[in-house]
């Protein structure tokens, strides 16, 4: 029974940090967040600000104010402490990294925001938030999101989801596991136009497939020379651009998970494979 716990914790880690893309990252600490009154929040917190590769906002680019509506999301829980960026800071630096990426206009926009202390998959305190077009969300919703250190405002990952018209194939394609050429290069351009890296690009590594809503998806992980790892996501359908997640918000979820396992117990399993149904749920 303890082996079998071990083996769907390990299928968990994979699904989180090895084999999924930044959506599922990111879906997943959404719903730990929503959930905060349930699960076991982390005491501690990850110190990150000396990260070589930090990717923190450019606060001379944010005096230049545009109209649009901030407000907490109805499911939040969580108080930020003294130490960390208020709301409407935190959304200020959010909308940055979304002009920086997708160049998103923010004029008119509505946001979302929600605060986590921090939870046991990634033990460092954060602000997320949802912008959106309309005031009210719906899954054919086009949105964008993003996490940042609640702190700092580091970026620990932004995502865009949206529902095509069209109805392309959901499945995998298998002949992209050996041929991701397109995705590569554009992933090492992104990499290097917005400093991602310490050091200059290693390899782009193949990642896994997915889908997220009817918009197929592939993801890859750009290696940077001093080992850094960025991981991206695109549409398999027209190749948008739809995401990423940073090195720190890997190096967090790894020791996290990592830590997980060298103190997994028999009845530990039980319970973190029930939190882990939860989230995919």
């Amino acid at each position: 029974m303890k082996r079998k716990n071990i083996l769907t914790l390990t299928a968990a880690t994979f699904a989180m940090i090895g084999a999924g893309t930044i959506f599922f990252n990111a879906m997943a600490e959404t719903a730990l967040a929503a959930r905060a009154g349930q699960w076991e929040t982390a005491p501690t917190r990850y110190q990150v600000s000396a990260s070589p590769t930090a990717v923190l906002p450019d606060f001379e680019e944010m005096d230049q104010k545009v109209n649009y509506h901030v407000s907490m999301n109805k499911l939040n829980t969580g108080t930020p402490t003294d130490m960390d960026l208020t709301m409407e800071e935190a959304a200020e630096i959010g909308a940055q990294y979304l002009k920086d990426f997708f160049d998103l206009d923010m004029e008119g926009a509505y946001v979302y925001m929600m605060y986590n202390p921090g939870t046991v998959t990634f033990p460092q305190p954060f602000w997320s938030g949802v912008v959106l077009y309309e005031k009210e969300q719906t899954p054919e919703s086009t949105k964008w999101g993003y996490m940042v250190d609640a702190m700092t405002g580091e970026l620990f990952n932004v995502t865009h989801d949206r529902h095509l018209d069209a109805t392309p194939s959901l499945g995998l394609d298998s002949a992209l596991e050996k041929n991701y050429d397109i995705y590569a290069e554009m992933a090492e351009e992104i990499a290097v136009e917005h400093k991602l890296l310490s050091g200059s690009v290693d390899r782009v590594e193949y990642n896994c497939q997915g889908y997220s809503g009817n918009d197929p998806t592939i993801a890859v992980d750009v290696i940077g020379e001093n080992g850094e790892s960025i991981n991206m996501s695109f549409s398999r359908y027209d190749q948008k651009f739809l995401g990423l997640g940073t090195d720190t918000s890997r190096r967090i979820s790894e020791s996290a998970l990592e830590n997980i396992l060298e103190n997994i117990s028999e009845g530990d399993g039980d319970v973190i494979s029930g939190i882990y149904q939860k989230i995919v749920e």
